[in-house]
C-alpha cells in the first residue's frame, strides 16, 4: 500500500537539512570522492574553493553592474557557435570567461564529430560503476577538446514508464543502481575538468506532456524512488543542477522552493548552481526567490524583467548576488576564473572508440537462448542469413539532445561478414523498408519525376497531379529534403504537418534521416481504391535544396518479406536486426515492435529456428513472437562502435555481461502504470505517483506480477552456481557473502544481486524486496569467488515523511543472493540494530 499524497505533506518535502544526515557518504549507495579525485591532468574538480576563491568572489561581485550580473544569469546568441545547446556571456574586463554548454548523455554533441558512446541505459546494464567513471572521463575529456565548459549531463530521473521517450538517456528503474551509476559518471566528467550538469530535477519522467503536468509525489515516494539519482551527483560533486519542465506538486521544477532551496541546497548541501531546462522558466520573482541561478537558452525571465524587478523592490539586489555568486564560485573551482586556465587538450578518438566498443560489449543482455543458438560456431557461423535495416544502417543512438555525430558507425552486416571470414557464406534481405522506393514517374497524371528533385536558392517547385489505385492500399509516403520541408498534400490533407513542441524538431536518430544524412519524415495511411489527388510544393530558401518524395506499399512489404524467408531458408542460422526510434519529445505509443517487424520475425523464425534477434530498442518490448526464436540479445542503442560489439557478442568472443536495469512486462497493461491514465499519461495536466515506493520490479513483487524478463536477468554463455550464504551485523548494516562458481566449459561474467526484506518493526509501505548490492565479476570455468557485499544504513532504511528523515528498518531481515529479482537461490536473515 502506497502513503497517501496530501497536499501538506506533497509540498513539504523536507524538514530541517540535519535530517538527512550523512548524504550518501559512507554509509550510503555512493562511495564518498577520495582526495584529490577531482583533478585529472591539472583540470581542477575539486570540491569547493577555498578562502582564497571566496575573496576573488567578493571582490568580483562588487565591481559587477547589475547589468553585468543579470547578464550572468541568463543565455544568450553565441557570436561563434560551436553547434552547442547553450552559451552565456563573460564579462572580459573583469575577466570572467563565456561558457559553452553542450549537450551530452551519450556523447557531446557539437557540430563537429564526436564519440557516440553506447546510450546510457546499456551502461547501466553492465552493473559496473568503474566502467562508468570510465564513461563519464570520456564525456568530460572531449567536451574540454571540443570547445565547451558546461555538458548537460547525466540524466538522473528513473525510468517509471516504459513508454517513456527518453527512457534510453537515463539508467534504470532501481533506485539505488542509478544513484551509484550517476555519481560515477559525474566523477568521470568532472575529472577532466568539465562541469557536470545532472538532470532533469525532479520528476521528469515522461515526454507527453512534460512541459504542463503536474507531477504529484508524496513525500517518501520522491525519497526513495526520484530523488535517489540527484542526491548521488550532488555527493559526487555536480557543478550544476538543471530543473525540469514539469510542476512537481503544484508548482513549477524551476521555480520549486521546496526542490531547489529545502531538498537540494538544504537537505543535500548543493553548492553549485541550479538552470533552467530550455524554455522550462516560467517566472521572475518567484523562480529566483525559490533558488533559480540560471534561464537558459535566454532571458526572457532574468533578463530585462529581472533587473526591472531588481529596480521596482520585488527581487532584493542580494537575490541576484547570491546567483551570481553560486555561478563564479562554480566557476572558480574549475579553474575558469584563473588567469591562465588549463590548456584544452587534444580529442583522443581512439580513446573514445575503444571505451565505447568496452561499453557495448559489457552491457549486451542475452534474453533468451535455446537449443545452443549462441554463440555462433561450427557450422551455424559459416553459413548466416542477415535480415533487417539496421543491419545494413548502423543504428547508433536515439533521437534529440542525445544524438551525436560520430566520426564513423560500421554497419552491423559489415563487422558480421568481417568475423564470420573468408570461407563464410553471409547473405542479406532488408526485411523491412524504412526509407521507401522511388514513385514511379508515370504514376501521376500529369507524370513527375519526384525522386530527386533540385529548388534552386530564392525559388519555388510545385506539382500537383492524380493517381489511380485499383483496390484498396496501405502506403506509407517519404519525404526526403535538405531544406526547408516541401509541403506535400494528399486529397487535400497536409501529410507532415508540424508537429507541437520538441516532436517537431526531434524526429529520432534512425528514422529522422536517410543514409545519405536527408531529413526524414513519414506517414502511413489507408488508401481507397479509385483517384487520389497528390500535390507537392518546395521552395530553395536561402540555400536551394533537394527532396524526394518516396513510398512503401502492401505489394513491396510482402516482397520484403518474402526475400527475408528465402534468405532465411538458405542458411544455417539467421541473425535478425529489430528497432524501435525513441526520441525526445515524444513517447513511445505501443511497446510492440512497430511497422511490419513482430510478422517478419514469426516468418523468419518458422522458416529458421535457429533464428537470433537482436533488439535496438530503448527498453521494454513484448515479444508475442519470442518462443519461435532461438535466441533475443538486447543490444540497446550501442553507439558508434555497436556494430562490433555485437558481433563480439554473437560469436562468443565476449560473454554476454549485461543485465536489465528495467524490467521489461509480458503485457503492458500490467506495469507499474499500466491501465490507469491519472498515473501516465495523467489527467487533465495532474498526474499521480500513486504506486509509491514500488518503483519498477519492487511493484511487480508487490502486485505479484509475473514479468516477461525482471529486473536484473540477463543470461550468460556459461553456468553459474551460489552457495554458501552468510549474513552478520556490520558497522550498522549487514555484511552478506556468498560463493559464485562457474560451473560451465566457458569463461563467463556474472552480476551477483542481493535483495533485502523488509523490516518487521518499520510501520511505513516496504518494497518486498529491494536492491541492496551488486557485484560484477568474471570467472574461468570450474573457478569460484566468495562475494562480500556490505549492505549499508541507508539500503536498510525507509523515508519517514512523518521525521522527515531517513529511519533503519531493524529487526530480523531477510537476505537474498543470486541472478537477477527473481531468481535468488540463497536466502538467510540477518539481525539489524537500531541506533
Amino acid at each position: 500500500m502506497s502513503e497517501a499524497v496530501s497536499r501538506r505533506s506533497a509540498m513539504r518535502l523536507i524538514g530541517a537539512a540535519g535530517a538527512v544526515g550523512a548524504v550518501l557518504g559512507a554509509g550510503g549507495c555512493v562511495a564518498s570522492v577520495p582526495p584529490g579525485a577531482g583533478l585529472r591532468n591539472g583540470a581542477p574538480g575539486a570540491p569547493a574553493a577555498g578562502p582564497g576563491g571566496a575573496a576573488k568572489i567578493d571582490a568580483l561581485l562588487e565591481r559587477l553592474t547589475l547589468d553585468e550580473k543579470t547578464a550572468l544569469l541568463h543565455g544568450a546568441p553565441d557570436p561563434a557557435p560551436l553547434g552547442q545547446a547553450g552559451y552565456l556571456p563573460g564579462v572580459p574586463r573583469l575577466g570572467i570567461p563565456a561558457l559553452r554548454l553542450a549537450d551530452g548523455p551519450a556523447g557531446v554533441r557539437v557540430a563537429k564529430p564526436a564519440t557516440a558512446l553506447p546510450a546510457p541505459v546499456m551502461l547501466a546494464s553492465a552493473f559496473d560503476p568503474a566502467l562508468a567513471r570510465e564513461y563519464g572521463r570520456v564525456l568530460g575529456r572531449e567536451g574540454r577538446a571540443l570547445g565547451q565548459d558546461v555538458l548537460l549531463a547525466p540524466m538522473a530521473n528513473l525510468i517509471r514508464t516504459p513508454y517513456a521517450g527518453r527512457n534510453f538517456e537515463t539508467f534504470s528503474e532501481e533506485p539505488r543502481l542509478t544513484a551509484d551509476l550517476v555519481g560515477e559518471v559525474v566523477r568521470g566528467i568532472q575529472d577532466e575538468g568539465l562541469i557536470a550538469t545532472v538532470k532533469h530535477f525532479a520528476l521528469n519522467n515522461q515526454e507527453r506532456g512534460r512541459d504542463t503536468i503536474d507531477a504529484i509525489a508524496a513525500e517518501q515516494t520522491l525519497h526513495e524512488t526520484e530523488l535517489r539519482g540527484f542526491e548521488g551527483a550532488v555527493a559526487a560533486g555536480a557543478g550544476a543542477v538543471m530543473g525540469a519542465y514539469n510542476k512537481v506538486n503544484g508548482v513549477y521544477a524551476c521555480e520549486s522552493k521546496p526542490l531547489l532551496d529545502e531538498v537540494l541546497r538544504g537537505g543535500w548541501g548543493f553548492d553549485g548552481w541550479v538552470m533552467s531546462d530550455w524554455e522550462a522558466a516560467h517566472s521572475t520573482v518567484a523562480a529566483i526567490g525559490a533558488g533559480l541561478d540560471m534561464e537558459m537558452p535566454g532571458g526572457t525571465h532574468f533578463g530585462r524583467p529581472l533587473r526591472e524587478a531588481v529596480g521596482g523592490g520585488s527581487v532584493p539586489e542580494s537575490a541576484v548576488d547570491l546567483a551570481v555568486r553560486r555561478i563564479l564560485t562554480t566557476l572558480d573551482r574549475f579553474g575558469l576564473l584563473a588567469a591562465r586556465p588549463a590548456a584544452r587538450p587534444p580529442r583522443d578518438p581512439a580513446a573514445g572508440a575503444r571505451v565505447a566498443r568496452k561499453v557495448a560489449t559489457a552491457g549486451a543482455v542475452l534474453l533468451r537462448n535455446e537449443h545452443g543458438t549462441l554463440p555462433l560456431t561450427g557450422a551455424a557461423a559459416r553459413s548466416i542469413a542477415v535480415i533487417g535495416p539496421t543491419a545494413q544502417v548502423p543504428f547508433v543512438g536515439g533521437g534529440g539532445s542525445a544524438h551525436v555525430v560520430p566520426d564513423g558507425a560500421t554497419a552491423p552486416l559489415t563487422a558480421l561478414r568481417r568475423r564470420a571470414g573468408n570461407g563464410s557464406t553471409v547473405r542479406y534481405a532488408l526485411g523491412e523498408d524504412l526509407y521507401g522506393r522511388p514513385l514511379p514517374p508515370a504514376l501521376l497524371t500529369p507524370p513527375a519525376a519526384l525522386d530527386d528533385r533540385s529548388v534552386d536558392a530564392g525559388r519555388g517547385w510545385s506539382h500537383e497531379g492524380e493517381f489511380r489505385l485499383a483496390t484498396d492500399d496501405e502506403w506509407t509516403l517519404l519525404v526526403h529534403y535538405t531544406g526547408v520541408r516541401p509541403a506535400v498534400r494528399l486529397d487535400g490533407k497536409e501529410l507532415f504537418p508540424v508537429r507541437e513542441g520538441a516532436a517537431e524538431d526531434y524526429a529520432g536518430g534512425l528514422l529522422g534521416s536517410a543514409p545519405d544524412g536527408m531529413s526524414v519524415r513519414r506517414r502511413t495511411l489507408t488508401l481507397k481504391a479509385g483517384v487520389h489527388r497528390l500535390s507537392v510544393n518546395a521552395q530553395g530558401g536561402a540555400g536551394g535544396q533537394r527532396f524526394r518524395l518516396r513510398h512503401i506499399t502492401r505489394a513491396t512489404r510482402a516482397a520484403d518479406l518474402a526475400e527475408a524467408v528465402r534468405t532465411a531458408k538458405a542458411a544455417r542460422s539467421v541473425v535478425l536486426f529489430a528497432y524501435e526510434d525513441s526520441t525526445e519529445g515524444s513517447d513511445r505509443s505501443s511497446l510492440a515492435l512497430p511497422g511490419g517487424q513482430a510478422a517478419l520475425i514469426e516468418a523468419v523464425a518458422a522458416a529458421n529456428p535457429r533464428t537470433t534477434v537482436v533488439l535496438n530498442t530503448p527498453g521494454g518490448t513484448t515479444m508475442p513472437w519470442l518462443a519461435r526464436t532461438g535466441a533475443v540479445l538486447q543490444m540497446y542503442y550501442p553507439g558508434q562502435e555497436g556494430a562490433a560489439a555485437t558481433a563480439d557478442v554473437l560469436f562468443g568472443d565476449v560473454d554476454p555481461g549485461g543485465r536489465l536495469t528495467q524490467t521489461f512486462p509480458a503485457d503492458e497493461r500490467e506495469t507499474p502504470v499500466g491501465g490507469d491514465p491519472l498515473r501516465y499519461p495523467g489527467v487533465g495536466g495532474r498526474q499521480e505517483y500513486a504506486e509509491g515506493i514500488h518503483a519498477g520490479h519492487r511493484w511487480y513483487d508487490a502486485q505479484r506480477v509475473t514479468p516477461l524478463f525482471p529486473f536484473g536477468h540477463g543470461l550468460s554463455y556459461t553456468t553459474w552456481q551460489y552457495e554458501d550464504l552468510t549474513v552478520r551485523p556490520e558497522r550498522g548494516g549487514l555484511l552478506v557473502e556468498f560463493t559464485v562458481r562457474n560451473t560451465g566449459r566457458r569463461k563467463g561474467t556474472e552480476v551477483a544481486q542481493v535483495y533485502v526484506g523488509p523490516s518487521p518493526e518499520l510501520k511505513l509501505d516496504q518494497p518486498v524486496r529491494a536492491l541492496a548490492g551488486y557485484r560484477r565479476l568474471t570467472l574461468a570455468p570450474g573457478r569460484s569467488q566468495r562475494v562480500a557485499i556490505s549492505v549499508d544504513a541507508r539500503a536498510l532504511s525507509s523515508w519517514d515523511p512523518q521525521r522527515h528523515a531517513w529511519v533503519v528498518g531493524s529487526g530480523h531481515r531477510e537476505v537474498f543472493a543470486g541472478r537477477s529479482s527473481r531468481e535468488l537461490p540463497l536466502r538467510g536473515k540477518g539481525v539489524v540494530r537500531s541506533g
